[in-house]
């Protein structure tokens, strides 16, 4: 089923000016735009218009929360080679689920998860890449690791053989303040820089997964490599979404 060419070709002009957004970003802070990864976050935006995404190019999205990914990977199965990434908070119940189908993971931040995922994906024979999710601005409505615990938490993951360490993710404090949201950047890359010195063998601490729509600018300033970007991209959230799927339930 292909998507209206209007919806394509809007969505195109929304990536342009992403694109030019982070080209100018890596400019300043002398990158290659190609140590970039974009990741679309699709979180309440309905398969039309993510069909129309893929007909634009993207072939990876990221979504938050499990059962809606779980929707629309069986909604969209008809597409092979695209590919789903959860961001958001697991529990250990939903860690069966998002082995079915998930080929990264970004949101770890327990042993409890960990094990649940692994044991899961061995089962199925199946390998996922997974970030550490550390809480860098202290808030605690925020999940992730404090930083000062995820030396010790990572020197454990190679036990867990089906995950493939990939480095660190993290929620920026919520604001407009350049000089309040920085700060939690630079922790990130300073922390990344010191666990690669002490990581054990099969743990990478390549990836930097930081920065969103309001402020995925200032990360690639400070070293991301993914910036996770939804309403730059899909257009303001709708208000009140509800996940068809728990509304047919509930009805």
């Amino acid at each position: 089923m292909l998507a209206p060419a209007g919806a394509v070709e809007a969505l195109r002009q929304r990536l342009a000016a992403v694109l030019a957004r982070i080209d100018a970003a890596c400019a300043r802070a002398a990158r290659d735009p190609a140590t970039v990864r974009l990741l679309p976050v699709s979180k309440t935006v309905c398969e039309e218009r993510l069909r129309a995404a893929y007909e634009a190019g993207f072939r990876m999205f990221g979504e938050n929360k499990v059962q809606e990914a779980q929707r629309k990977w069986e909604a969209m199965a008809d597409l092979p080679d695209l590919r789903w990434s959860i961001i958001g908070h697991l529990q250990t119940n939903k860690a069966k689920v998002i082995a079915e189908f998930a080929d990264e993971f970004q949101a770890l931040d327990s042993f409890r998860v960990a094990e649940a995922l692994d044991r899961r994906l061995q089962a199925l024979g199946r390998r996922m890449d997974v970030l550490v999710q550390v809480n860098t601005s202290g808030e605690e409505s925020k999940f992730g690791l404090p930083p000062d615990e995820v030396e010790a938490f990572a020197k454990q993951l190679p036990a867990f053989s089906s995950l493939r360490v990939r480095g660190l993710m993290t929620l920026a404090l919520h604001s407009d303040d350049a000089d309040k949201v920085r700060p939690c950047f630079v922790r990130l890359r300073e922390l990344r820089d010191l666990l690669r010195q002490s990581a054990p063998d099969g743990i990478a601490m390549d990836e930097l997964s930081m920065g969103m729509s309001g402020d995925f600018e200032l990360a690639i300033e400070e070293g991301s490599t993914i910036v996770r970007v939804g309403q730059a991209i899909f257009g303001t959230r709708v208000a009140g979404y509800v996940d068809p799927s728990v509304a047919r339930r509930e009805g």
